[in-house]
């Protein structure tokens, strides 16, 4: 009989997207305690363990187990085989060893760290969203059995902690990314926010975390409604600490954050340099960077400052008439109210009676009316969507949210002809 002493790979090395991932591949102590084997198991045991390419290792470590089923070191050679696969770059047969492994312990940190990567990349590949997000479904329920798992008896408290905390941020990016697929936000910020207090010290420089300090800055942007202060905080931080390469990406977003937060760039080199004393924003933040003024302190501030609002321009009107108290707008609109004007606008939709029309520059970006137009007899021919025409009609009424202003007795102004080029004749050469 021989005696074989258990020593189960404790630790891998995989790469995470965009940044590399590194986790010590230091096998762990052997396991207490010997097996006892025929001559004949061990020397197909022995065969397999001194194989000298991961490739071939695993292999015969496959055709082991197939000879010995029931071996009492089954599931070490699983871990040596899961170990070999991924070490060989075979994806495949690392992802269905690891669920080989996982059905026989369900905290193996290594063979759940495993799962989350490849199926993730995986995921990430699709480009239909709900495809996505069906596909990061399994990549979910692997990385928080990882974050749930506890330590195996047979391995030491500092072996396990040190791999415990290898592995969370990569379990807790994957979560994020599920919960993102999914669009809830919840979820994913406090999945990142996890992953970054676990790992501070990866927050400032090239790595994993860092990137997701990027993706909570997203995640803040794209919540419903956008938090832009901490989308600000968060992308200016993966500013300042990433490399140069990536900070043109990095950029526009945290900007764009700080601008719609503040109301304009002004401050944004304080907030570079706020970032660099803490990962989360303080709580004197709001007292650090104003928010913008709201829409109703700007109308206060118009009217204010505007001794007779009848010389507003038409964009002031119309964000008055939006933005403004009830008692603010009417008394804006009674400034026009009963006036005739010709205005300039692009078609939404009409009919021989009636234009929807697109005014306003932000009207006419996002295709939507703000004028309806009655017209005073029907149209001999009616406008189609997208025509540019002008219309001349009387302020009638409006209404506030969404806003729409309605003129009555309109007609549509005639084109223009443009004007019959000039012939002018050669002077004859004398």
């Amino acid at each position: 009989m021989k005696k074989v002493v258990l020593a189960s790979l404790l630790t891998l090395a995989v790469a995470a997207p965009a940044v590399p991932l590194a986790v010590a591949q230091t096998p762990a102590a052997p396991a207490a305690g010997q097996v006892q084997m025929s001559e004949q198991e061990y020397a197909v045991y022995n065969n397999a363990a001194t194989q000298t390419t991961p490739a071939a290792k695993a292999a015969a470590f496959e055709a082991y187990l197939k000879q010995f089923p029931n071996s009492a070191v089954k599931n070490d050679v699983l871990n040596q085989m899961l170990f070999a696969y991924n070490q060989a770059g075979d994806q495949a047969n690392t992802v269905a060893t690891a669920d080989r492994v996982i059905a026989a312990d369900p905290n193996n940190l290594r063979a759940l760290t495993l799962e989350v990567y490849y199926r993730r990349a995986d995921a990430d590949k699709l480009t239909d969203p709900a495809a996505k997000a069906a596909a990061l479904e399994p990549v979910a329920k692997y990385a928080q059995q990882g974050l749930n798992a506890t330590k195996p008896d047979a391995m030491a408290q500092a072996d396990f902690d040190t791999l415990k905390k290898a592995t969370t941020p990569t379990f807790d990016s994957a979560l994020a990314d599920a919960a993102l697929a999914k669009k809830d936000n919840a979820t994913a910020i406090t999945a990142l926010k996890a992953e970054i207090a676990a790992d501070p010290d990866d927050t400032t420089k090239p790595s994993p975390v860092l990137q997701d300090v990027f993706t909570l800055a997203q995640a803040y942007y794209t919540s419903t409604p956008p938090d832009y202060l901490n989308c600000a905080w968060y992308g200016t931080r993966a500013l300042v600490y990433a490399p140069d390469a990536y900070k043109p990406q990095i950029q526009p977003t945290a900007l764009y954050c700080y601008q719609k937060y503040h109301g304009s760039k002004d401050g944004f080199d304080q907030l570079q340099a706020l970032v660099k004393t803490s990962i989360d924003p303080p709580a004197t933040l709001t007292s650090t960077i104003k928010p913008a003024p709201k829409p109703e302190d700007y109308v206060k501030q118009i009217i204010a400052t505007t001794p007779d609002l009848a010389t507003l321009a038409l964009s002031d009107k119309e964000f008055i008439l939006q933005n403004g108290t009830p008692e603010d707008a009417d008394k804006v609109f009674s400034t026009i109210k009963g006036k005739a004007v010709e205005l300039p606008g692009v078609v939404v939709s009409a009919t021989d009676s009636q234009v929807q029309l697109s005014v306003s520059d932000d009207a006419i970006q996002g295709k939507t009316a703000d004028f309806t137009v009655n017209l005073k007899t029907p149209a001999t021919k009616v406008p189609a969507a997208g025509d540019k025409i002008t219309v001349d009609g009387t302020y009638a009424s409006y209404t506030q949210k969404p806003l729409n202003i309605t003129m009555s007795d309109a007609t549509i102004v005639p084109a223009k002809k443009p004007a019959a080029p000039v012939h002018h004749t050669a002077p004859r050469k004398r």
